[in-house]
Parts: C-alpha cells; sequence; structure tokens
C-alpha cells in the first residue's frame, strides 16, 4: 500500500514540474516575442544608420556590411544639431522644471483634500486624458497674447500634463498626514514643507512625471512646425525634415539623426530608472 501512495505521490509531483515547466516556456515565448516586437525596429533603426545610402537602396533590411561612420557626421551637420539641441535642451528643461515644480505645488492640497472641491478638479484631469488637444484655441491665444514664434510662448505649451498630476496626486496620497500636523506645529511654512518634507518623499512619482513630460518635450514634432518659423528657435526635431526631399530620402542619414536624438533620453533614463517603476505603480494603484 504504501510503495503505491509512494509512486503517485512521484507521478503526482513529475506532472506538477512538468506544468510549472511549460508554464515557464509560454512565459519566456511570450517576453521573447515582446523583446522582438520593441527591439526588432530599433535594430532595424541602428543598421540602416551605418549603411551607405547605395547600400541601403540594393537591400534595406540586410545586415550592413561595414560601420559608416559618415551618417553620424552628416546627420550632426545638415540637420543643425549644434543649434538645434541647445534649443531642444531649453525647451526641455525649463518647461519640464517650472511643469514638475508647479504641479506638485497644485497637487498636494487636491490629494490631501484641503480645496473644497478638489475631487472634482482631479476629476478634470482625468477627463483631459481622453480630449483631443485644442489647437485652434491654443494657437489664437499664443497669437493674440504676442508669443507666437517665441521661446517663452513655445515653452508655454508645455506646462500642463493630466498624466503627471494624476501620478503625483495619488501618490502624495501615501505619504502620512501626520506629517502636516508636525510641520504646521513646528511652523514649517507651506512652501518649505513642500519642497523640504514632500519632494524627498515623493522622488518615485517626480522622477516618473520628470521623464514622461522631459520625453514628451524632446520628441515633440507638430507643435514646432505649428508655433516657430523661425530657424534659430526650432527644436532638434524640427532638424529631421531636412532628410526628407520631394524625390528621394537619405534614410542613412536619418536613421543616424534619430539615434542621437535618442542619447540624451537614453542618459536621463538611465539615471533616474530605479524610481519610475515605484512612482508608476504606486501612483497608479493609490487613489
Amino acid at each position: 500500500m504504501s510503495t503505491i501512495t509512494e509512486s503517485n505521490l512521484k507521478h503526482t509531483r513529475s506532472k506538477g514540474i512538468a506544468r510549472i515547466d511549460w508554464v515557464k516556456v509560454g512565459s519566456y515565448l511570450i517576453l521573447l516575442v515582446f523583446a522582438a516586437v520593441y527591439v526588432g525596429p530599433l535594430f532595424m533603426l541602428v543598421n540602416t544608420a551605418f549603411k551607405t545610402l547605395p547600400e541601403f537602396f540594393r537591400a534595406p533590411t540586410a545586415l550592413a556590411t561595414g560601420l559608416n561612420f559618415q551618417n553620424f557626421v552628416d546627420a550632426w551637420r545638415l540637420a543643425k544639431f549644434p543649434t538645434y539641441l541647445v534649443n531642444s535642451v531649453i525647451y526641455t528643461t525649463v518647461a519640464t522644471f517650472i511643469y514638475v515644480v508647479t504641479t506638485v505645488f497644485v497637487a498636494f492640497p487636491i490629494a490631501r483634500g484641503y480645496y473644497k472641491f478638489g475631487k472634482y478638479i482631479l476629476l478634470l484631469y482625468v477627463i483631459a486624458l481622453f480630449l483631443p488637444p485644442a489647437l485652434i484655441p491654443q494657437f489664437q491665444l499664443i497669437l493674440n497674447l504676442g508669443l507666437y514664434n517665441t521661446r517663452i510662448g513655445y515653452i508655454l505649451l508645455f506646462l500642463i500634463n493630466p498624466i503627471g498630476m494624476i501620478i503625483i496626486v495619488n501618490y502624495i496620497k501615501t505619504v502620512p498626514r501626520e506629517l502636516d500636523e508636525s510641520a504646521a506645529m513646528d511652523g514649517c511654512s507651506y512652501f518649505r514643507f513642500i519642497l523640504t518634507i514632500v519632494l524627498p518623499l515623493i522622488k518615485p512619482a517626480v522622477a516618473t512625471v520628470t521623464v514622461l513630460h522631459a520625453i514628451g518635450i524632446w520628441n515633440e514634432l507638430i507643435l514646432p512646425t505649428i508655433y516657430l518659423t523661425n530657424d534659430a528657435l526650432y527644436p532638434v526635431t524640427r532638424g529631421l525634415i531636412v532628410f526628407q526631399g520631394v524625390y528621394g530620402s537619405n534614410w542613412p542619414a536619418l536613421a543616424a539623426a534619430v539615434l542621437i536624438l535618442m542619447i540624451p533620453m537614453l542618459i536621463l533614463f538611465m539615471f533616474l530608472q530605479r524610481y519610475i517603476i515605484a512612482g508608476l505603480t504606486e501612483g497608479a494603484v493609490k487613489g
């Protein structure tokens, strides 16, 4: 009787092990599919960046036969990267800094319920996520304010972003309310409390919003074509248009320019990546 029982247990365990192994295999296969979907286009971009133009037209999907760094030199020169990179850094840094700081100061009283209609204000931000951008009223406002084709006017376009407000509000709700009472009893001012106590405690949310907002500004192409006509004010994405011609396009140089364009945001993400996952998860589940 004991022999039969032991054999049944071994059989059951072996079936359980086989089932767990198949689950792992299936999980890894799914991960490989997603990796191929994301890494595949990136690999093609890098591969194209190192091809010559005749080589690309002969076999667009074939592997590059060598490392043609001349594409990066041409991209840097033709797209006016020295000038446009400075403009993009100014727009991205200034707009992101102002946006993050003002969002934290506005989000704190909403999260704490100090506004009488705070939950309805937050609801408006949620609704704004599903609304299309109001380009025509926005354009008329910038034009009537005399801010068309100016750095200030272009920066003002990026000072509102609903998703950042939602993430920070929900993250602040995880900060204990007892800190508010302790700071008030010690005579701590509102601005000092936000800057010295709240901001350090919500670093993951701030890092997440910073990266998301900065990437959105850095990669923006539609708005600079609408609001900027002065060549000296163009951001770096506007310089990519020079590779698109009427009778043909220089795809290898364009691919090299895109790789140069992504490096600053990649560096920013690498510095802040340890905060990003925590910021997204905390901001998503708290409410």
